[in-house]
């Protein structure tokens, strides 16, 4: 008479059947994505790290904040705001995590694996524990009241909780579905859109006047790195190259 299985058997069943999707990669591919993932975490940390100096002695970069800031307000205009506006809405603290939640869980109901929607929320959590963190740390003021055009906000400004949001979900996206997909076209595609959203959420912030220019750019290099991050626990888990076999490690045990 054979055995009941056990608890951990009955998870790692369930992690194979719902959690690890498995997929077959060339060595050269793997390597691909591994270096991959290294440039963005070390272009992002570098990157990251230089601003962070420039900010706390206002030095370097930073002194681009002001100049760049009235660049801005030279372009400000009825429409322009009102769309600037929608931009900050959706990204917000209200509209992204709901945005996000519904993607997860849409895509976690429809998907044959939760892997990918589970990486998407991950990557978004570490994100916004980031910017919670960071901000009160450094404590970067944010241009004056009187240049914001959507209410006052006397919270600290590096990084952009709304830049860095932005940059996480599309780059994530782009990433998990050009990465199954592994169609050039919409490899290109995905990132063209992601780049071109990044860029008009940082701009937005700018014009709106909540943020300076090393506040956005900052959330890119934040956000580089969690993707680099994502990239390499994505590839670790799922990537196979021919004759190798996935270990299906339980999640609790993970």
């Amino acid at each position: 008479m054979t055995s009941p299985p056990t608890r951990r058997e009955r998870l790692r069943r369930w992690n194979e059947r719902f959690l690890v999707e498995e997929r077959s990669l060339s060595t050269a591919a793997r390597r691909r994505l591994y270096a991959t993932s290294a440039v963005l975490i070390v272009v992002g940390l570098a990157a990251f790290s230089t601003l962070l100096i420039n900010v706390l002695t206002q030095t370097g970069f930073e002194r681009l904040d002001v100049p760049v800031d009235a660049w801005f307000d030279g372009f400000r205009s009825p429409d322009t705001t009102a769309a600037m506006i929608v931009l900050a809405i959706i990204f917000g603290p209200v509209a992204l995590p709901i945005i996000v939640l519904l993607v997860v869980t849409i895509w976690a109901f429809t998907a044959k694996h939760v892997w990918r929607p589970l990486l998407l929320a991950v990557g978004m959590l570490t994100g916004v524990a980031l910017a919670l963190v960071i901000a009160p740390i450094v404590q970067h003021p944010r241009p004056p009241v009187a240049d914001m055009l959507f209410g006052a906000d006397h919270t600290f400004s590096f990084p952009s909780g709304h830049v860095l949001g932005a940059s996480d979900f599309f780059l994530l996206l782009a990433f998990l579905l050009a990465s199954r997909i592994q169609r050039t076209w919409f490899t290109v595609l995905a990132v063209t859109v992601a780049i071109v959203m990044i860029v008009t959420q940082a701009a937005g912030r700018i014009y709106l006047g909540y943020h300076y220019l090393s506040d956005v750019t900052a959330s890119i290099a934040l956000s580089m790195v969690i993707v680099g991050l994502v990239i390499a626990v994505d590839t670790r888990r799922t990537v196979k190259a021919p004759g190798e076999k996935v270990e299906a490690t339980p999640i609790v045990a993970a």
